[in-house]
């Protein structure tokens, strides 16, 4: 149908009025005047405040900031950000359409994103004012901080008198309360520009990006890349400590439920040590960040550096197997392999894979999960919610379980139920076990380091592995890859192709689960006798594939969606690889289908 307009002609001319313009439409002899003046506040859009549950009425363009006081909500920390239709926004975003706003602090994990890469480029600026020409890699999370290095440019040693100086000059900067300032331009812009300040990191990682139009910051005249937004300005940064840690330094971060102050330090050498062992990998294999990995695929060695990897894996579990099977042979010997880590680290696959190799030593493996022990569903604890808990300790009938442990440790042959998670009932199917000579008992569980599970059983008589996925590769040298978005990627992919949970469920459920793994799990990481990192260099180029089309099912207008929009943002920057080289044996195999446990 034509336009009720489609026989006027239009011509415009601007009125004496600022910021006015008349259009005439002109139809045979009529003539029709319209006047629009852009400059006064009739543009009116709507903002939904989800923290108040209230609407208000704000001039086009205005920005988060000068909304925020027109909405009184409780806010005992300060508000550092805000997810707009369900994405994260900094506090400088202008609105200039209606939109749903809610307003974030630092207890929220886009608060905590927001805070913390702020922080990075604090540090980054200081360093580039205090020691010109030093190059400062943030390298991982760890011991509530993150773990960075700084390499002068005369090659010296960095001091403890460099540490204090840059500091001082941290503190001068958030006592200025200096903007940070944000730039969209061309990818060949950016990639000129960095390519002048000698970052040849972010160099690499945007070349290999499909972007148009890219942004970065800038805090003075320092200038960075960060794929997360940033704080409006220095002055939110209040809490945050350097210290000298294991021959870098530790960038101490505020602690999440308790922003006044800084998160307690927790000491985790064996964590830190697999995490070292796998950066040296890295850097043998030329790849310490994503444009390197990006760059080798498409010289087409993504099949070779997979291999690697498996290869690499596969090393680790047979240098296990062997101190296991040594264990066994001493005088006190190991009867007992508990095996734990957080939610998706792979232990199913990993258990299954080591009692190959133990029976490569000449051992008879024999295991069973925790989870066959969960108490019946309606005697599972219960969430503040309502809903079930199924990460608490109590979930596992532990005193059951643990007398088997010992009647099987005394020779007795003993009845493993089985848990049936359609019914919520615990069966016994005839399943039975008994350690013969030469056998080793091998338990799977989220619970099974935690000393109440077998505090019956003598020390001497246990082997404890930790399995955790410790992401050591980076986008670039100040951008790191938070570990726990790659445990969530891998639960959504293997909660959809089972069936057991949409991708908004999963999401959903994510900090529930987090929680858990910090009350019941992490603490006993260290305890551990031996770590096993889960991780695979190419996995995130993997899972690209398998994940973009999935988190595409989950609506717009959900929480959810934030954390959607966030992965698939981050996944952009890995170039797509096909699992075809993806042995059936592989850990990543467990999560996007195909493998033969």
């Amino acid at each position: 149908m034509a336009s009720p307009f489609s026989r006027f002609r239009v011509s415009l001319q601007k009125t004496s009025q600022k910021g006015g313009v008349m259009f005439f439409l002109r139809n045979c002899q009529i003539f029709h005047t319209f006047i629009f003046d852009f400059n006064t506040h009739d543009n009116m859009v709507k903002i939904f405040c989800v923290n108040t549950q209230t609407s208000k009425t704000f001039p086009e363009g205005t920005t988060l900031m000068e909304m925020l006081p027109e909405f009184d909500f409780k806010q005992p920390y300060p508000i550092l950000s805000a997810k707009v239709n369900n994405v994260s926004q900094g506090l400088k975003y202008k609105a200039f359409n209606s939109r749903q706003v809610e307003f974030l602090d630092y207890r929220s994990y886009l608060g905590r994103s927001v805070y913390s890469n702020s922080l990075c480029f604090l540090l980054t600026k200081a360093t580039s004012d205090v020691l010109p020409d030093a190059k400062v890699t943030i390298r991982r999370p760890i011991s509530k901080g993150y773990f960075c290095s700084i390499r002068k440019a005369d090659g010296s040693e960095f001091t403890q008198e460099d540490l204090d100086r840059i500091q001082t000059r941290m503190r001068r900067i958030v006592d200025e309360d200096l903007p940070f300032r944000r730039w969209e331009v061309r990818l060949e812009e950016a990639i000129e520009l960095f390519s002048k300040l000698g970052y040849e990191d972010k160099v690499k990682l945007l070349k290999t990006s499909n972007d148009v139009y890219v942004n970065y910051y800038t805090l003075g005249d320092t200038a960075d890349y960060y794929y997360d937004v940033l704080l409006s300005s220095t002055g939110y940064m209040k809490v945050w400590s350097l210290t000298m840690y294991r021959g870098g330094l530790l960038l101490r971060i505020p602690d999440r439920h308790h922003p006044e102050q800084l998160a307690p330090f927790i000491e985790q050498p064996k964590t830190f040590e697999i995490f070292s062992e796998n950066l040296r990998w890295n850097k043998i294999m030329g790849l310490e960040n994503v444009g390197d990995v990006n760059l080798a695929c498409a010289r087409g060695e993504a099949s070779d550096l997979i291999k690697v990897a498996e290869a690499l894996q596969e090393k680790k579990i047979v240098q296990i197997a062997e101190e296991i099977d040594r264990r066994v042979h001493l005088k006190n010997p190991v009867r007992i392999v508990l095996i734990t880590g957080p939610s998706s680290s792979g232990k199913s696959t990993f258990c299954k894979r080591l009692s190959i190799q133990l029976k490569a030593c000449g051992l008879h493996p024999v295991s069973f999960s925790t989870d066959d022990y969960f108490v019946n569903r309606l005697d599972t604890p219960k969430l503040p919610d309502g809903s079930y808990d199924f990460d608490n300790f109590d979930t596992v009938d532990h005193e059951y379980l643990q007398n088997d442990i010992i009647k099987l440790l005394n020779g007795e042959t003993v009845e493993v139920p089985e848990y049936n998670f359609t019914t919520g009932i615990r069966e016994m199917n005839g399943k039975r076990l008994k350690l013969e000579e030469g056998m080793v008992l091998l338990v799977e569980g989220i619970h099974a380091l935690n000393p109440r599970l077998t505090d019956r059983v003598p020390d001497n008589y246990k082997y404890r592995i930790f399995i955790n996925t410790i992401t050591s590769i980076s986008l670039d040298d100040h951008n790191c890859i938070p570990t726990s978005d790659n445990r969530l990627l891998r639960r959504i992919l293997r909660d959809f192709n089972k069936g057991a949970f949409t991708a908004r469920e999963s999401i959903a459920n994510w900090p529930n689960v987090r929680r858990a793994e910090v009350k019941w799990i992490y603490k006993f990481q260290e305890n551990a006798d031996v770590l096993f990192n889960s991780t695979y260099i190419l996995e995130f180029a993997v899972l690209r594939a398998h994940a973009e089309r999935i988190l595409m099912t989950i609506p717009k207008n959900c929480p959810e969606y934030s954390d959607a929009h966030r992965l698939k943002k981050f996944l952009n920057y890995f170039t797509p690889v096909s699992d075809k080289d993806i042995p059936a044996t592989s850990l990543i195999r467990s999560f996007i289908g195909g493998s033969n446990f």
